[in-house]
């Protein structure tokens, strides 16, 4: 039974269906960015409190990116095997609980080990949450819808650094874990009306649970454009759901160009962004005065993320990519030599945004895009790994770098892995721009197999 899901997904007019996946989506992935980023904010505090020593700190950041990079790999595989709605709404409540349990832990090591956990879920969040809104938005929007879902995970920076500035001062640092759980576990309720996906469904064989559930949409999204456009009917190209495909000359560039481009921005994110308050106390401001110093360079993030968004359908995934490192190498490279406070807030405002475009670009637009659908969660979890895994050794060499060079030995750092992004795009990018995700795929299938295989 011939389902077509994605030729008829993608003929939907943009509705209130589309709107509502993306809300329930993006309010998981605004608390999976608020869990993520109020590592930052509460490191800060901790190491300024005596609770935690700068040494513990950069253990608590490794910790949980060990845990991510778990979650990231276990998730993919979990997601291509039970479904993504298992999985998203599975990791949503591992880190809502233990974000819950976080408020409450007597000691930093305690506090360490369920941090782990929280990462795990984190790691899962990320990973489910893109390569589902992916599988549902039409081709010729995809790239701005979700770029705008990396809107609501970075707005997760200015308001953790915004209650940050006003909640830990005044009550400390522990009501900020127990707000990031009770709100994730409110999403988890709320999301669990969300659909499976269809295209997920039939690459497995399910065809008629795809076939009801793709009526459904199409009556929902009727009632607001009637009639429907006729789907664009193409031959379906099936792809291996074995592990072995991936490392088939076809999806192993893509791979590579996918973990490498994690690699770079986890690093960028995590060995800079989130190192900011630390940086700043370290460096003799108060911490009130490092929030607020934190507080408006945060406010580049959704910036750069929506800037993101309405490039990535117009200018393409590659010129945007390589545009924004250039950028942030040129404003980086003389950040490290301001002294003057207002410029310097200022330089790091401009400094964040081509960070979260390129945030926007790769998390969330470029890497779900590059798979087929039968392995695209594993191939996004494996890309993940290794960039959560990265950051596991990034935050002690940016401590070391720190002590030894200070912000001007971390920025050099992260510049030179710019400089490998932008090789790494030129050499293996593909450009996926208003392309159908099965005529991405196909394009794998025909370059992994010659005519006369695929053409018996």
């Amino acid at each position: 039974m011939a389902v077509n899901a994605g030729a008829r997904l993608d003929r939907l007019p943009l509705s209130s269906f589309h709107r509502r996946i993306m809300w329930l989506i993006g309010a998981g992935m605004f608390f999976d960015g608020f869990d993520i980023y109020l590592a930052g904010i509460v490191l800060g505090a901790t190491v300024k409190s005596g609770f935690s020593t700068l040494g513990q700190n950069a253990e608590f950041v490794s910790t949980t990116f060990v845990g991510m990079m778990l979650g990231s790999l276990v998730t993919g595989f979990l997601g291509d095997r039970y479904g993504r709605r298992f999985s998203y709404q599975a990791n949503l409540a591992i880190f809502g609980c233990a974000s819950i349990a976080a408020a409450f832990a007597p000691s930093m090591q305690i506090l360490i080990l369920i941090q782990f956990i929280i990462g795990f879920g984190l790691g899962a969040e990320n990973v489910v949450g893109y390569s589902t809104l992916t599988e549902f938005v039409p081709p010729q929007s995809r790239g701005k819808w979700l770029g705008f879902m990396t809107v609501f995970v970075v707005t997760g920076l200015p308001v953790a650094a915004l209650l940050g500035r006003l909640i830990i001062p005044a009550v400390g640092w522990r009501a900020m874990f127990l707000l990031g759980g009770l709100g994730a576990l409110v999403v988890w309720y709320l999301r669990k009306k969300l659909p499976e996906s269809p295209r997920w469904l039939e690459s497995i064989g399910r065809a008629e649970e795809a076939e009801s559930l793709l009526l459904a949409i199409e009556r929902e999204v009727s009632r607001e454009h009637s009639p429907l456009p006729p789907p664009r009917l193409a031959p379906l190209a099936k792809h291996s759901r074995e592990l072995a495909s991936l490392l088939s000359p076809a999806i192993l560039p893509r791979l590579i160009l996918g973990s490498v481009s994690l690699i770079v921005i986890n690093s960028l994110l995590y060995g800079f962004v989130t190192w900011l308050p630390t940086f700043f106390v370290q460096q003799g401001l108060s911490i009130v005065r490092s929030f607020n110093y934190s507080l408006v360079m945060a406010l580049g993030a959704p910036l750069g993320s929506a800037i993101g968004a309405f490039t990535a359908d117009s200018w393409g995934r590659k010129p945007t990519i390589i545009g924004a490192c250039l950028l942030t190498i040129g404003i980086g490279g003389f950040y490290p030599f301001i002294q003057n406070p207002a410029r310097l807030m200022l330089a790091g405002f401009a400094l964040i945004i081509p960070i979260y475009v390129l945030v926007a670009l790769l998390f969330a637009i470029y890497i779900p895009e590059l798979f087929p659908t039968e392995v695209r969660l594993r191939a996004a979890g494996i890309c993940n790994t290794f960039g959560r895994g990265a950051v596991i050794f990034t935050s002690f060499l940016v401590v070391a770098l720190f002590r030894s060079h200070g912000v001007a030995g971390v920025l050099a750092f992260m510049i030179a892995l710019l400089i490998i992004e932008i090789a790494v795009v030129l050499a293996l990018g593909v450009e996926p721009k208003k392309r159908r995700l099965e005529e991405i795929e196909s394009a794998s299938v025909a370059a992994t197999f010659p005519a006369e295989v695929r053409n018996p």
